[in-house]
């Protein structure tokens, strides 16, 4: 792929607000998608917020991840992105990475993570800064997060990679705004996420901002892709889309994401080689009416969306949740075994129920005509 690529688009901007930040980039996304003609192979963008934007994954349960009234109180703009990965702060410390394209066919989310990160990577070496790749979605200097990594391809073939670099960051703000488990106990909140976070500021020793490694950055996918950088802006075309999906992103609605049916609910914790997955499950009586598992990954495996599918109006019984996680998740998926995800979907239900039922329950109801069996 990196062959075939040889003149890319380049647009710089800087203090984009939440909903306008996310609608340029799938402004950007849509030339590819949906134009016979569009401008050129690919387009990369390189940005900043203004200070500041709270951004959730498009996995994520919003008031799970941030703390919406201190957003409200410290006038932080919430947004949430079209990609996966974990919730993050973005402003003039931070630089985004967009990248548009159509997706190419026969190379997999991993392999576009590995390709696009590499520029990322390359960037931060001229820099000084030796970072590597962590799993699916980060970048990480010496054990600790430096990037974060998200990819989105839409049903008409548009595909939109977003990465976020740490230049700098307010990890005080980070901690009144972002809920991060068991960051903030025995007041050693800061401590704990220098542990598990760095900068660039940091890594050099002085500071600098996402502006500041801007070039360095552009350079990195320069090298790495054998691409040549035409400086650009948006078009009049996608400037107007840009403007309508403006709405979108803002509205109550997309920021909300999915949200968990039922009477009752319940929440338990999953950890996984990729992140934190939180479980959500609803009731209704003594019968599961939705299960949720949400989380920091970049896309949700097939299998984890049938099951969610099959566990909807299941009695919530542990050997039937146990029963159908085993059949419907491959086991491994999440990086993590079937009875440990079966374990953790039990431990919701129970909360929600209020109190551990006994093996047998209440039958399950019929949805929309369609009972799995």
């Amino acid at each position: 792929m990196a062959g075939a690529v040889t003149l890319w688009r380049l647009i710089t901007d800087d203090g984009v607000g939440a909903a306008d930040g996310l609608a340029a980039d799938e402004a950007l996304m849509l030339h590819y998608a949906t134009d016979a003609a569009p401008p050129c192979e690919a387009t990369l963008r390189l940005y900043t917020y203004r200070p500041h934007c709270a951004l959730v994954g498009r996995y994520q349960s919003l008031e799970a991840e941030l703390d919406t009234h201190a957003c409200a109180r410290l006038e932080i703009e919430i947004g949430r992105r079209p990609t996966g990965g974990g919730a993050i702060i973005m402003g003039p410390q931070q630089l985004g990475v967009a990248i548009t394209t159509r997706a190419p066919a026969g190379i997999g989310v991993r392999d576009l993570m590995q390709e696009y990160g590499g520029g990322i990577l390359h960037g931060l070496a001229s820099l000084g800064v030796g970072a590597r790749f962590r799993g699916k979605n980060d970048l990480e200097v010496g054990g600790r997060k430096i990037a974060g990594l998200g990819i989105h391809a839409d049903d008409a073939g548009g595909l939109l990679f977003h990465g976020s670099v740490l230049a700098g960051l307010d990890v005080a703000l980070m901690l009144e705004v972002l809920q991060i488990p068991g960051a903030k106990l025995a007041g050693k909140g800061i401590a704990r996420v220098d542990e598990r976070l760095t900068t660039v500021s940091r890594e050099l020793g002085r500071e600098v901002d996402g502006a500041d490694v801007r070039e360095a950055i552009a350079e990195g996918f320069r090298s790495t892709l054998g691409i040549e950088l035409a400086g650009s802006r948006l078009d009049e075309q996608e400037s107007a889309r840009a403007r309508v999906l403006a709405a979108r992103y803002a509205s109550q609605e997309w920021l909300a994401g999915r949200q968990v049916d039922g009477e009752a609910g319940g929440v338990a914790m999953l950890g996984t080689p990729s992140g934190l997955i939180r479980v959500y499950a609803g009731v209704q009586g003594t019968t599961l009416s939705s299960v949720m598992l949400a989380g920091d990954y970049s896309a949700p495996p097939p299998s984890l969306l049938g099951l969610e599918a099959a566990l909807r109006w299941c009695r919530a019984d542990r050997a039937r949740i146990f029963e159908l996680t085993r059949r419907e998740l491959r086991d491994g998926e999440l990086g993590v075994g079937a009875e440990k995800v079966a374990a953790a979907i039990w431990e919701a239900a129970q909360a929600a129920l209020g109190t551990a039922l006994p093996a047998a329950s209440a039958p399950e109801r019929e949805a929309r005509g369609d009972v799995r069996a």
